[in-house]
């Protein structure tokens, strides 16, 4: 895995299995590396993309103001959407610099030695926008392999991406269903009250 961790601490994009679909990956610190991933994916500037941490600890570390809400729902398939009141990491905010997209995966393998040695990468799904997602290293689209620094092969993965969660408003709101159903988010942030 040093090849990998390498290639991201010099800012090139890699192709890594996620514990939901396989994800196309940077380094997060600069903007410059976020925009080498936008440019292999295709995607628009004005999107947003998920900064995605270790643990919760290091994305606190990363992210002060991470509330308990998300603390409550992590780790887990879940891409979180959390007030950025410092505008923090401003080149993965898209149009809104006033959110964030947060995730922790439940890791293993692999993309877990790369995601602890690094702590934290800014991470979106290795597909063209609006295409099907890569449930397989084989399914990733041809042009995002042969322009990804590294690919590491996680075997089959359950391809179904995240469920994202909106916790910026007075109540918590699903933007898109995905591994995780809107019942079970709203069962764990309650259970989560009443035993606070």
């Amino acid at each position: 895995m040093n090849g990998v961790v390498e290639a991201l601490r010099a800012g090139a994009p890699v192709v890594l299995p996620f514990d939901t679909v396989y994800g196309l990956a940077a380094e997060p610190h600069h903007a410059e590396s976020t925009q080498r991933l936008y440019a292999l994916k295709g995607r628009a500037a004005t999107q947003p993309t998920a900064l995605v941490a270790a643990d919760v600890e290091r994305l606190a570390a990363l992210f002060p103001e991470l509330p308990d809400d998300a603390r409550r729902l992590l780790p887990g398939a879940l891409t979180l959407v959390v007030a950025n009141p410092a505008q923090r990491f401003t080149w993965l905010t898209g149009s809104s610099p006033t959110t964030l997209g947060v995730r922790v995966p439940e890791l293993t393998g692999p993309a877990q030695v790369v995601l602890q040695e690094l702590g934290a990468v800014v991470a979106t799904s290795a597909n063209r926008p609006g295409e099907a997602d890569a449930r397989r290293l084989a399914e990733v689209p041809e042009e995002i392999r042969e322009g990804a620094a590294a690919l590491v092969d996680g075997g089959a993965l359950p391809g179904t991406p995240s469920t994202v969660v909106d916790l910026t408003g007075p109540e918590p709101r699903i933007l898109r269903e995905g591994a995780v159903s809107s019942a079970e988010v709203l069962r764990r942030l309650q259970a989560a009250v009443r035993s606070s």
